[in-house]
């Protein structure tokens, strides 16, 4: 590899000092580099439009929220991202500061990585007659309560048979990436970032066999906000990878599905995904 491009959280390394040393070390090298400061929270869009033709890899100097948002941006440009985690545990991140260089010298002399291919999902709200435009999540898209403490009850259809009602905070559909996040938290399995599936996970649900359910990659699930027994409406707020995009309230519902699109993700060992769990499980034993 010699074309890179860098996107980075200005949060994360406000006097790009990091972000220069990785350019200048790789044009010193031969390559190519170009970055952008995302600004996305201050209102200003990211500018896809900047990203040279020819970029082999983008780094994202960030964090896992850096990392996720880049991965929906760059969604449709099919270019592999690697993670410089910045932050704090940076789960989804390769490199950290100290060998972030080290990880540079392999993609320019192309020696072991790997480019690991993620599902996304896609969703859209449904109110009426009036389809949303469609969002897509690396991690997980989240149905959560908002306003007033009070638990919602939610109507999971999959592919149009109804399968149940669940009165609970929230629910979580998560892709393989996303078994480790959120969904794990609350409950949900951990599964093989490379599989093809989707959990389905109810966040602290008011019943005793409520349990995670696993279901195909092609399956559709439709979740409805369903009026309270006392004839309440709950507002719920939905999530794409931690980012609210809006609400729904009672009758209107979500479709969740695997996007057309995918994520390629860089790896640069070749440590199997059982070991890098082992690792994680025995750190957490420790």
């Amino acid at each position: 590899m010699k074309h890179f491009y860098m996107i980075v959280n200005p949060k994360r390394d406000e006097q790009l000092e990091l972000t220069k040393e990785i350019q200048n070390f790789i044009l010193e090298h031969g390559g190519t580099c170009r970055y952008q400061v995302n600004q996305i929270q201050e209102g200003r869009p990211f500018d896809k439009s900047q990203i040279p033709y020819d970029t082999e890899c983008i780094l994202v100097v960030g964090g896992d929220g850096t990392l996720l948002r880049a991965a929906r941006d760059m969604a449709q440009h099919n270019i592999p991202l690697i993670g410089v985690n910045t932050g704090h545990v940076g789960y989804l991140c390769e490199l950290e500061k100290d060998t972030v260089i080290h990880g540079v010298q392999q993609l320019l002399t192309g020696e072991d990585y790997v480019v690991e291919s993620r599902m996304l999902l896609s969703g859209c709200s449904v109110r009426g007659d009036t389809i949303s435009k469609e969002e897509i999540a690396l991690n997980d898209i989240v149905i959560h309560r908002s306003g007033i403490l009070q638990v919602v009850n939610l109507i999971i259809s999959v592919n149009g048979e109804y399968l149940n009602t669940y009165s609970a905070d929230g629910m979580i559909i998560a892709t393989p990436t996303g078994s480790t996040a959120y969904s794990m938290s609350a409950g949900g399995p951990i599964v093989d970032p490379r599989a093809e599936l989707i959990v389905v996970t109810p966040i602290s649900p008011h019943t005793l066999n409520a349990k995670s359910i696993v279901l195909g990659s092609e399956d559709e699930i439709a979740i409805e906000i369903r009026t309270r027994d006392e004839g309440q409406g709950a507002d719920v707020e939905v999530s794409f990878d931690g980012q609210a995009v809006g609400i729904l309230r009672q009758g209107e519902k979500i479709l969740i599905k695997k996007a057309q699109v995918r994520t390629k993700i860089l790896k640069l060992n070749r440590m199997s995904f059982l070991e890098r769990l082992r690792k994680k499980l025995q750190g957490c034993s420790s």
